[in-house]
């Protein structure tokens, strides 16, 4: 009897990685389809909310009109869920806030989900404030969830808001850019009780996840290394002396050498000469003058005076940025989406747009 041959066996040369290259096309093209989706809709979402501000301002239609239309296109949409009265006055909003359709679909917001456009209405007063954030959300992939908790954080007014000591001992120019790098504070996914942890644990606690701390750090850091070792010989001696990064990173965009070291605790003095030295290093060491700004750090700590900081920086030559950091709350731990994750975007999306689903759907 001749045995069956597996599926293993059965499978031709190159099989497995033309089956990966297909996943990843279909996968690619599911999002793809699904953003221009989500354009449609949402220029639907602002005509229909334009039309009735258009119709209140200059009709003299009344509020009450609202809940009509709601009931009318509930009754001939049945399997849709968008038309309900609150979904309508969202619209209405909108096209108060962007009162052209290319102002609001062709910009970051027109990328984001309707879910995430309802939060920017409710959480924020100002349309600056609702495009910067709906930048971010755009650029970083952020859930609702983290959205919502960013906002809640204050993160447009911790942007650039860390004390440091750039504008001193950098260039006008280059000062500008480094302080763009660093905010205050820092608020790291998962970390927990940051008081009843060590700095390594933190630390691994971070390197864990990886992508979630380069989020929090800012677009355009790569991860260089962790304990990164710097030697200094000495040339007079035999000695060499051997120093430990915490965190290196490398700024794609102000192409940049950045050193992290972690401290639980109130900020001191001393921090700043240890940094001070790892900086000088890596500036030294590692970075080319003719291509590369100059090398930049960043210490965080669980606490810090105020006046103590800007004495502190006042002192040093390096240019070093001082900021707190602590972990998120629990509402708004593992919000971030892991890479499996990533893969159910799509879904998610649909989720979020139930006109979507219908085949009734515009």
């Amino acid at each position: 009897m001749v045995p069956m041959k597996t599926s293993a066996e059965l499978e031709p040369d190159g099989y497995r990685e033309l089956l990966a290259d297909l996943k990843d096309r279909v996968r690619a093209t599911q999002v793809r389809a699904a953003r221009a989706a989500n354009t449609q809709v949402l220029r639907l979402y602002w005509s229909v909310g334009r039309d009735i501000l258009d119709r209140q301002e200059r009709a003299g239609w009344g509020s009450k009109v609202v809940t009509r239309l709601a009931a009318d296109l509930g009754r001939e949409f049945p399997d849709q869920r968008g038309w309900s009265r609150t979904n309508l006055l969202y619209m209405r909003k909108v096209a108060e806030i962007w009162p052209t359709e290319p102002e609001f679909v062709q910009q970051a917001v027109g990328r984001l989900p309707w879910g995430h456009v309802t939060v920017l209405l409710d959480r924020l007063d100002t349309r600056a404030e609702r495009d910067w954030y709906a930048e971010r959300a755009a650029e970083g992939g952020w859930t609702r969830a983290v959205l919502e908790h960013y906002i809640k954080a204050g993160l447009r007014s911790s942007m650039g808001a860390a004390p440091t000591n750039f504008t001193s001992v950098l260039e006008g120019a280059d000062s500008e850019l480094a302080q763009q790098l660093v905010k205050d504070p820092y608020l790291f996914e998962h970390l927990g009780l940051v008081a009843h942890q060590n700095e390594r644990d933190i630390e691994q606690a971070l390197m864990d996840r990886l992508q979630d701390t380069l989020l929090e750090l800012g677009r355009g850091m790569a991860f260089v290394g962790r304990q990164v070792r710097l030697t200094v010989p000495d040339t007079t001696s035999s000695r060499v002396d051997e120093f430990y990064v915490d965190m290196l990173f490398f700024h794609l965009e102000q192409l940049r050498y950045v050193v992290v070291e972690l401290k639980v605790g109130d900020f001191e003095p001393a921090h700043l000469g240890q940094l001070g030295t790892y900086v000088a290093i890596v500036d030294d060491q590692l970075r080319h003058d003719e291509i590369h700004a100059p090398t930049v750090g960043i210490l965080l700590c669980t606490g810090k005076n105020g006046s103590t900081v800007r004495y502190a920086l006042a002192s040093t030559s390096a240019p070093i940025a001082v900021a707190e950091y602590s972990g998120l709350p629990a509402d708004a731990r593992a919000a971030l989406p892991s890479s499996d994750e990533l893969n159910a975007i799509v879904d998610a999306e649909l989720e979020e747009h139930p006109l979507l689903e219908s085949p009734q759907g515009p």
